[in-house]
């Protein structure tokens, strides 16, 4: 390579670096960190955006609910994804924070297939998590012992399912996972395993339970026949740059609505026939 050559493509590289620092700088990158039950929405939601807005970029990372929230607070990332409405996280202050609610997501207890059973009542899979029951056999099932794996204490999946399941009350100590996904797997893997997961995790490898014989569909967390379910937040500053408005918009948009959304296995927040507040309390 001549040394005209050499100079000129390292002037090219220049102009190209500077050119994405300057992309970055007008708020053309922006990050979405925090829930692993929103995760696969939003992050095929920002490959979508992506493809129809060249130089735009959407970093999407999981972590909890806990740490998206904490971190949109502090101003790290501009939209934190959440299980949890931001009032029931200890230390973030929710009137400091714009609450974009994108979708709902349905959590159920998922079983190693080979447990022997279908149907549980809610006192007794609360007593499954506080170990009072320990063998499926008790349940009705195989003579298998019970093998509880909890999400990590930052998880609004675990947050929701303790809230209408645990009802207050502490759950025995065991396995904890990051990842929905990871949970999934060791369950799957796992002889005697329970955990719980958004809908959107599961898959023909694990089996979910019916609790006190009500499904767990859709069509019953619209109605609240199902109640173990938590509104997708995507929190933001009260007045988030364009960038990151737009997003917001795009994911809240009729076409993402009525077809990924729903293709993911979330539901729409306008099919819900009830609405809920932070503290459970249904409001309509």
């Amino acid at each position: 390579m001549t040394k005209k050559i050499l100079l000129a493509t390292i002037f090219s590289l220049s102009i190209l670096i500077s050119g994405c620092a300057k992309w970055v700088d007008q708020g053309e990158s922006i990050t979405a960190v925090g829930s692993s039950a929103l995760q696969p929405l939003v992050e095929s939601v920002a490959e979508e955006f992506q493809s129809n807005n060249p130089g735009k970029f959407i970093n999407v990372q999981g972590g909890g609910s806990g740490t998206g929230l904490s971190q949109v607070q502090a101003g790290a990332v501009e939209i934190g994804n959440s299980d949890l409405f931001a009032e029931e996280k200890s230390g973030i202050d929710a009137t400091k924070l714009e609450d974009h609610r994108v979708a709902v997501v349905g959590i159920t207890p998922i079983v190693n297939p080979k447990v022997g059973i279908k149907n549980i009542s809610l006192a007794n899979l609360k007593k499954v998590f506080t170990g009072e029951i320990t063998n499926w056999k008790e349940l009705g099932g195989t003579d298998t012992p019970i093998v509880l794996l909890n999400r990590a204490s930052g998880s609004g999946t675990r947050a929701t399912f303790e809230k209408w399941v645990m009802d207050g009350q502490e759950a025995k100590q065991a396995q904890e996972q990051d990842s929905s996904g990871m949970v999934r797997q060791i369950v799957k893997d796992t002889a005697g395993a329970i955990s719980y997961v958004a809908f959107s995790y599961v898959t023909s490898d694990v089996q979910t339970l019916s609790i006190d014989g009500v499904k767990p569909t859709d069509e019953n967390v619209m109605d609240n026949k199902w109640i173990i379910w938590s509104y997708e937040h995507m929190y933001t500053k009260k007045s988030p740059d364009s960038l990151t408005q737009s997003f917001i918009e795009y994911i809240l948009s009729d076409e993402i609505q009525e077809n990924l959304v729903t293709k993911l296995g979330y539901i729409p927040v306008s099919k819900m026939t009830v609405q809920r507040d932070w503290e459970g309390n249904l409001i309509n």
